[in-house]
């Protein structure tokens, strides 16, 4: 039980990635604080927000931290992907990508930042995606968000160093979730292939072939937390 007596604070923490995160992290003794816009899926240890929403955020780690003393972990999974020709981008679409995916982590990271600092080793984890180190096509609201949360945690990285807090993020490819579930329901409305087909044109981006599991990226977490390394990328694909 290597996180007895640390309280963990997951974003997007009822389904998929997510979850598997507040599992693996429960496993090892944390309690953990599972933060999202639906509370059906939150479970006992929920807090409702949504994190492009300020003051939502405040409040529900007001309230978890009430429910279950200071913050030592946070881990930032809350996102949204979205694809569509730039030349059809809305300023809209685009400020609600930024919104999700990169404005959430800059206001869950304010939120904790006082307990993390006090803690005796804070620990930041931002899930990112392989979209954070290299464009793809079709994305580039998404791409641009997810760079901007990749830089944003090697900028706290450099800020922290030397005082037991760290901050690290994780760049997952394709993975077993429902986001990937509805990009392959897009594919197949697009061009008319089979479920089958849409999942491995989606797998074969991936350098294993193949969808990457959620408990993966759960267990890279986990290491990222018990270890003193500070402002890596790590891909997992």
């Amino acid at each position: 039980m290597r996180l007895e007596g640390s309280h963990a604070v997951v974003t997007g923490g009822g389904t998929g990635i997510g979850a598997a995160i507040a599992a693996a992290l429960e496993a090892e003794g944390a309690v953990v604080s599972r933060v999202g816009r639906r509370p059906e899926k939150l479970g006992a240890n929920g807090f409702a927000a949504d994190v492009t929403d300020r003051p939502q955020v405040e409040a529900a780690f007001a309230a978890a931290r009430a429910a279950h003393g200071p913050i030592s972990i946070l881990v930032n999974n809350a996102g949204e992907a979205g694809g569509i020709a730039f030349a059809r981008l809305s300023a809209e679409k685009w400020r609600h990508q930024l919104a999700v995916n990169l404005d959430g982590i800059f206001h869950c990271c304010q939120a904790a930042l006082a307990d993390l600092r006090a803690a005796e080793a804070g620990r930041i984890v931002t899930i990112a995606s392989t979209a954070g180190l290299r464009g793809y096509a079709y994305t580039a609201a998404y791409v641009a968000a997810k760079h901007g949360a990749v830089g944003l945690m090697r900028a706290l990285a450099a800020e922290f160093a030397g005082t037991g807090l760290t901050a690290n993020a994780i760049c997952p490819g394709f993975t077993d979730t429902d986001l990937v579930a509805g990009a392959i329901a897009n594919i197949q409305a697009k061009t008319g292939r089979s479920e089958a087909e849409a999942k491995a044109e989606l797998a074969r981006l991936n350098p294993s072939g193949r969808l990457i599991a959620p408990q993966e990226v759960a267990a890279v977490t986990l290491d990222l937390i018990l270890s003193e390394r500070s402002g890596e990328a790590v891909e997992i694909s």
